[in-house]
């Protein structure tokens, strides 16, 4: 079934904005709503154009999930409220548009913690649901709708439904799950809170001197670990090739802090020390101010144990720095992250290969460790190895991209729809087999394609 086209007036509060990922490519412009009457948002999105309609939080996913062109998007941000925060139950019910910084502050003053965050804390809880991120603790923790207890689902037909992981619409939880808001938009949410005694970490760092070492090093102790990653040179060749450091470690308790320290071991640390300016010219980063950049990087992360961080030192170096993305420049860049089983090893380092011979260059490489599967069909996370590499868009890219894809489809792999802004409808299908079981699910609760976005489209993932 298909919508018939209709005509509709924009409801007051729009605005006609041009729309990008982070990555800063493919801009198309929408009609955007940002308002946080609950009310209003079910009206628009009972009243839609053929455009359709798709929520947008923070506008962190790097590709094109939540732009739609001549459509309408509803901005999420201003639906931002915490409702309630139960210490003695380590729970809090937020509306959809909360951030996870904004939730964090709040919850770490009363000794809990988000217990799953990704590489920044810009993002809010309704793009933390459907993108169904993940952390430097998924082989511990899991991704972070395994600590959803309920969400308010706003679905096609104006109606909110209240979802629970173990409920009678327990399918329509997984579906929205890792769904980028197209079985319907969150609205707010109740999510598991872990109990900490500091806002710090106890952290250990290893220097490793090539990129088989560092292999050998998280293969045999990553488990030790509540959170690990890794960065690693891909600029460097020869005998030195993916060198780099792991930084791993856990939630310092009281007793691992610095008498400085304990005076006030919930003080949040977070600062952000400036934002980068519009200005930069395209090729900023080149081979030469890349292997500066990785030299630097290196040089300064020595061999030390247990060494006393917080959240921005261990977790967030990059929201030291707002709008950071305009670092690449106006033609933008985007990431790159697959995962691939544990027994093939061998791809992680003939992908890494092929970045480096191709003469595409990234700065920011991170490689980690998934723990088992959730089982929400289009989650990305799953066992095995999981790597992202940022990469500058210029001339050549579509090709490097182009051969990773059949790399990871041979091996087994996906790639994740938060990060991917490129890709084929018909590779993407490949990767995640039971996408006609999502479709099934999202076709029965909103049969008349209400919900639609750029990357929707690109990659048909709602048909008819």
């Amino acid at each position: 079934m298909t919508r018939a086209s209709t005509t509709s007036t924009p409801p007051s509060g729009t605005s006609t904005r041009r729309l990008t990922g982070w990555g800063r490519t493919a801009p198309t412009t929408a009609t955007v709503l940002s308002t946080p009457d609950v009310d209003l948002i079910a009206e628009v999105v009972r009243t839609a154009g053929p455009r359709g309609v798709i929520a947008r939080g923070l506008g962190r996913s790097y590709g094109d999930p939540a732009q739609n062109a001549g459509g309408l998007v509803v901005d999420m941000s201003a639906l931002n409220r915490i409702h309630h925060i139960d210490v003695d139950g380590a729970w809090a019910d937020v509306d959809a548009g909360v951030s996870l910084d904004k939730l964090l502050r709040a919850a770490v003053a009363l000794g809990l913690w988000v217990p799953v965050l990704p590489g920044t804390r810009q993002v809010t809880v309704g793009g933390a649901i459907g993108a169904d991120i993940h952390g430097g603790n998924h082989h511990t923790q899991g991704t972070f709708t395994r600590h959803v207890l309920s969400m308010d689902l706003l679905t096609a037909d104006g109606q909110v439904r209240t979802l629970t992981p173990d409920g009678p619409e327990r399918e329509l939880f997984l579906a929205t799950t890792g769904g980028m808001g197209l079985t319907g938009i969150v609205l707010r949410a109740k999510i598991r809170l872990d109990r900490v005694e500091t806002s710090y970490f106890i952290a250990d760092v290893e220097q490793t001197p090539d990129f088989d070492d560092m292999l050998e090093r998280l293969q045999h102790n990553d488990e030790n670990y509540t959170y690990s990653k890794t960065w690693f040179d891909s600029v460097t060749k020869g005998e030195h090739m993916g060198r780099g450091f792991l930084l791993r470690g856990s939630s310092a308790k009281l007793s691992d802090l610095p008498p400085e320290l304990r005076k006030d071991p919930l003080k949040f640390e977070a600062p952000q020390l400036a934002t980068f300016p519009d200005v930069f010219p395209p090729g900023m980063l080149n081979k030469l101010t890349a292997k500066a950049l990785n030299e630097f990087y290196y040089r300064k992360s020595k061999t030390k144990s247990g060494v006393v961080q917080n959240i921005t030192q261990f977790y967030h170096l990059l929201d030291l720095f707002a709008e950071w993305n305009r670092a690449y420049g106006p033609r933008g860049f985007l990431q790159y992250q697959f995962v691939v089983p544990f027994e093939r090893t061998d791809l992680l380092r003939t992908s890494m290969e092929a970045i480096v011979e191709s003469g595409h260059i990234s700065a920011l490489n991170v490689l980690k460790r998934f723990g088992d599967a959730n089982d929400a069909p289009l989650s990305f996370p799953r066992k095995g190895w999981t790597l992202a590499v940022d990469l500058p868009v210029k001339p050549g890219l579509d090709k490097l991209c182009d051969t990773l894809d059949e790399m990871v489809l041979d091996a087994g792999g996906r790639l994740y729809l938060a990060k991917d802004s490129r890709t084929t409808a018909d590779r993407f299908a490949a990767m995640y087999p039971r996408l006609p079981e999502w479709r099934r699910v999202r076709d029965e609760v909103d049969p008349e394609r209400i919900f639609a976005s750029d990357q929707s489209r690109r990659l048909r993932l709602v048909t008819g």
